[in-house]
């Protein structure tokens, strides 16, 4: 933390240590987390950036399960003891997250790892005690049974929210036949796939405006909705049927029924007065089924809420394990699922089956164990915050979400919502702070402060289970002694409140000071999980939701799209991509990717991300060494200094830099890390590598202290220099060795620094339109040399650019000298498109080849036509990229019909078109262009050698040469300019020699060439 004054609150969405080394996802989420604070930081906030990790709750729990070979609940208490395993949950958890601490660091995420918090630490879990404490004072918070997911495996309750894997499992699919009481031979079909809930069976439920159907099936009659029928039959394979009558639902109320497993159900003796036919409604669809749906109020949510309505007793006759208990009669004892079977052979037994047959569908599993789950009724403790659904509305609307669908995702899912389940049935996790006397009086502590002041006994310094378990306390209604309710929190609670429970000594104090929460950022599968868990404790605690912003990022996917997992084989360590690119690499890529998508692990992707930072490095490497080699001092100049020795070039880039700097300012209000990845990179790789530096390079190889060259060098320093500090936050490693290399009179590090202020007098929109002018022609250019077989270092006698717009020609005629350096050509001419006439006159010259003697060969009414309608020609030109005149007409009629110039094929000129016109290069080369380029082959051959040998710019070497014969005299003539390139004192002819010699093929002759160091 600094002394700034501005503060920006960051809550990091605590990973959980269930592994030792965190996913490649993880890692995208920390790495965008630390270019938001690094950013903030150098945006001048003083930032908190305490780190966490959510250390409670069953996968930490099933894993050290696994290292003790236990597979069962009880034998926690049996055989191993709730102290010891919860101490070993709590070594697990802390050792993990010291290894993820270390892969975080090194990956380069600056955040206080001195100072984490943790779920488990004593002081996180008093802290968090407040927010149940609040929801009891508001009422909010109730013991109740309902009916919700259990796992048998771990023995405890699930969420809605914490139900979110599925897997494909084969279960009976089965039509069960309920006898209609005093009426003979007559039944109430119902299906089902849980066979195990037909003991719990306590009435039917229909939809009374459905229209239902009487269907004789030899001496019997059933019940089926007139709809379903002839899918019913057919899957049942009766092909002898007949529908007797058809009638409205509503005749059906109140019919009773029995019991098909009566005799064998203990539970069933009691229930006969209930066994009725009930209406639910749109509850009841006929999508499949029979239109009559069998109802088990203890192990169906909907069916306990239309049993709650209609006074049906709540018949649950499943154990914690998944086992039938003593009221279920002959089933007794047997784990659900698997009774289901003989509850099927029982039915067909007792002539109640109509069909059986199996069935694959997705089936919820436990998130953690995977086991199977079940629908039980229990009693649990609820946090009703169905009733403060209009506050958790109005409070996703006040957020800023990014991107703007992840309020539309959350806030349907809150209207949705069901109370929260708060209690869990573990060991490892935050107790609950609730005691109950014999007398039903529930008191809740909001800290182990206030515990203190009311405990009978020491309150114990770890407040875990089975510790906390011992601590009695006085209850404040009736002065008898109370005792902790058995239950830890649900997960979700713990993390949901680290908004304050994270902030230690004095939360209230600090959160008042502090809040709101300024950010916080997750996977977009936290829309239903932290980021809803968070709203949920802020409403419950202060009415507001408690942050400003959430920024949702996308899951790693492999290249097919796929999770990447180690069971699928497509799982790749960080560390492994690390030591095969580096850090910033890694990072450079993540960053990249635009935050809210999903990323495709790529290598291909990697190695070109490799390249872009190794161009943006050899940006640094050339501007040191030219202003190394010149003892350039940054310090001695200021901008009025080199104010009048700025070319257009120089103007230009301090433009595109600082509209860089706004725009990235900008964009990051909205936390688009995506956007300042991408921009920084594109801006020193196009912008300053590929064009300023070809612009300017020659300026750095003029001695002494030439105006041109020291503005050249003042300006590139200010932009390399500012660079580094904004790509830092991106690439921490590379730009802290550069600042550190390259920045004259730094801070300690670039972290330390600010982000430089945008000087909007520098952002110059003409001449950046000018520039974007000149690169989409020099790309043209580039086309055209390229149907030529022209290499660009190959100069060029002429180049004409057409033009549509006359803004453009004056826009151009600002650069014109920049745009015939990126041309490579001795001279520009720039017209309107419309001056068709006048490129025709030049092409016509002689010695021009077949165009000109086309135009030549135009009658003089055609070319009067042309030169009267320049304009429709023009057009026409541009339109369809031609310059040969193809006439259709009559003297009396004359016409332009087509306009056909063929770039490919237009002899003496190679035609390239772009958005904004067109551009004609002389293909001709004269003895002196043909020489040049030749010179500027070798000397890239002199260079590359020097490179090789790993040469310093400020080194000096012979060169020694074996041409063709007939190339001596180019070689000689043009021997001053090659030694003012290559750094070379002399060159030798007719020999070759050195520290390196190489052979070199050059427009198909062979060329000895060997650099010796002097």
């Amino acid at each position: 933390m600094s002394k700034r004054s501005k503060k920006f609150l960051f809550i990091d969405g605590p990973p959980y240590p269930s592994a030792p080394v965190p996913h490649i996802g993880t890692i995208w989420n920390k790495v965008i987390k630390d270019c938001i604070l690094r950013f903030e930081r150098l945006n001048g906030y003083k930032v908190y950036d305490q780190p966490g990790y959510d250390t409670h709750g069953l996968p930490i729990e099933v894993a050290v399960e696994k290292q003790l070979g236990i597979t069962k609940k009880q034998e926690i208490i049996d055989k191993i003891g709730v102290g010891k395993f919860v101490s070993l949950c709590k070594e697990f958890a802390l050792k993990n997250a010291s290894s993820m601490t270390q892969n975080f660091i090194n990956i380069g995420v600056f955040m206080d790892w001195k100072n984490p918090y943790y779920t488990l630490d004593n002081k996180y879990i008093s802290n968090s005690w407040a927010l149940i404490k609040k929801a009891h004072e508001k009422g909010l918070l109730e013991k109740d049974v309902e009916v919700l997911h259990w796992c048998p495996r771990c023995e405890t309750t699930l969420s809605d929210y914490e139900v979110s894997e599925y897997r494909e499992l084969e279960d009976p699919s089965i039509y069960v036949k309920f006898k209609v009481k005093n009426e003979p031979n007559k039944y109430l079909v119902i299906w089902t796939t849980t066979p195990w809930t037909l003991p719990s069976n306590v009435f039917v439920m229909i939809n009374k405006d459905y229209d239902y159907a009487d269907v004789q099936v030899g001496n019997e009659v059933y019940v089926i909705a007139e709809k379903r029928v002839k899918d019913v039959m057919k899957e049942s394979g009766i092909k002898e049927y007949k529908v007797l009558r058809v009638y409205k639902g509503s005749e059906l109320l109140g019919v009773q029924y029995e019991h098909p497993l009566k005799d064998l159900v203990k539970a069933q003796a009691s229930l006969d007065s209930y066994h009725v036919v009930v209406d639910a409604g749109e509850v009841v669809t006929l999508e499949e089924g029979t239109g009559l749906v069998h109802s088990a109020p203890g192990h169906g949510d909907v069916d306990f809420e239309i049993g709650k309505k209609l006074g049906m007793p709540v018949v649950m006759l499943v154990d914690d394990r998944g086992n039938f208990t003593e009221d279920a009669g002959k089933y007794k004892g047997k784990y659900v699922r698997d009774a289901s079977a003989e509850i099927v052979e029982d039915l067909k037994n007792r002539k109640a089956l109509l069909h059986a047959s199996k069935i694959v569908h997705r089936y919820p599993v436990c998130w953690r164990c995977k086991s199977p789950l079940i629908l039980r009724a229990i009693q649990q403790w609820f946090i009703r915050v169905t009733k403060l659904k209009t506050d958790l509305l109005k409070e996703i609307e006040r957020v800023n979400w990014v991107p703007e669908w992840g309020k539309t995702r959350i806030g349907n899912m809150v209207k949705e919502l069901r109370d929260w389940v708060i209690s869990r049935q573990r060991f490892w996790g935050n107790p609950l702070p609730i005691w109950v006397c014999s007398k039903g009086h529930v008191t809740v502590v909001g800290s182990v402060d206030e515990l203190r002041k009311i405990a009978l006994n020491e309150v114990p310094e770890d407040l875990h289970k089975p510790w906390i378990d011992e601590v009695k306390v006085r209850c404040g209604q009736c002065g008898e002694e109370a005792i902790r309710v058995p239950d830890v929190a649900d997960v979700w609670f713990d993390s949901g409140v680290a908004f304050f429970a994270s902030l230690g000594d004095d939360w209230e104090k600090k959160w008042a000071e502090l809040s709101p929460v300024d950010l916080v950022l997750e996977g977009h599968d936290q829309l239903r999980g932290w980021f809803f868990s968070l709203l949920r404790a802020g409403v419950i605690l202060t009415g507001k939701a408690p942050y400003e912003s959430v920024l949702v990022h996308g899951f790693m996917l492999d290249e097919q799209g796929r999770e990447m997992h180690k069971s699928l084989g497509n799982y790749v360590e960080p560390s492994v991509v690390i030591e095969k690119y580096g850090r910033d690499v890694l990072r450079l890529w993540l960053l990249r990717n635009t935050t809210w998508e999903d990323a495709k692990f790529s290598w291909k992707s990697l190695e070109l991300t490799k390249r872009d930072l190794q161009i943006a490095w050899n940006v640094y490497v050339f501007a040191s060494m030219y202003m190394s080699l010149d003892n350039f001092d940054p310090q001695k100049y200021s901008f009025s200094d080199v104010r009048n020795a700025l070319k257009s070039e120089d103007l230009w880039i301090l433009s595109r830099f600082n509209r860089l700097l706004r725009d990235v300012k900008e964009s990051m209000k909205n936390y688009k890390v995506h956007e300042l990845a991408n921009r920084v990179m594109q801006f020193i790789v196009e912008d300053v590598s590929r064009f300023y530096l070809r612009l300017v390079r020659s300026r750095a190889w003029v001695e002494g202290d030439d105006p041109s060259k020291i503005a050249m060098y003042y300006v590139l320093y200010y932009v390399l220099k500012n660079w580094a500090i904004l790509a830092s936050p991106v690439i921490p490693y590379t730009a802290e060795k550069i600042y550190r290399s390259f920045v004259v009179g730094g801070k300690l590090s670039v972290s330390t620094e600010l982000l430089p202020e945008v000087d909007p007098t520098l952002i110059n929109d003409e001449l950046e339109k000018a520039f974007d002018l000149v690169r989409e022609i020099s790309e043209a250019g580039l086309n055209a040399r390229a149907k030529a077989g022209v290499k660009l270092r190959w100069p060029l006698k002429h180049a004409y650019v057409f033009l549509k717009s006359r803004d453009d020609i004056n826009t151009l005629s600002k650069v014109k000298e920049v745009l015939r350096t990126t041309l490579n050509v001795k001279n520009v001419e720039v017209m309107e498109i419309d001056s068709l006439h006048k490129f025709s006159r030049v092409v016509a010259e002689p010695n021009s080849g077949a165009i000109g003697k086309e135009f030549k060969q135009l009658t003089p009414k055609i070319v009067s036509y042309i030169n009267e309608n320049r304009e429709v020609v023009a057009e026409d030109v541009l339109e369809k990229g031609s310059h040969r005149a193809i006439v259709d007409g009559i003297e009396t009629e004359l016409k332009i019909s087509h306009v056909n110039i063929k770039e490919e094929t237009a002899e003496g000129y190679a035609i390239a078109r772009f958005d904004s016109g067109a551009i004609a290069i002389s293909k001709e080369l004269s003895k002196e262009e043909e020489e040049e380029g030749l010179v500027r082959d070798i000397i890239r051959r002199i260079q590359f050698m020097r490179k090789q040998l790993n040469l310093n710019v400020v080194d000096n070497i012979v060169v020694s040469i074996v041409p063709p014969e007939d190339k001596k005299a180019i070689i000689e003539k043009w021997k001053d300019y090659i030694k003012s390139e290559t750094r070379a004192v002399e060159i030798v002819m007719d020999s070759a020699e050195g520290d390196l010699v190489n052979e070199w093929e050059i427009e198909e002759d062979k060329y000895v060439i060997g650099i010796k160091k002097t």
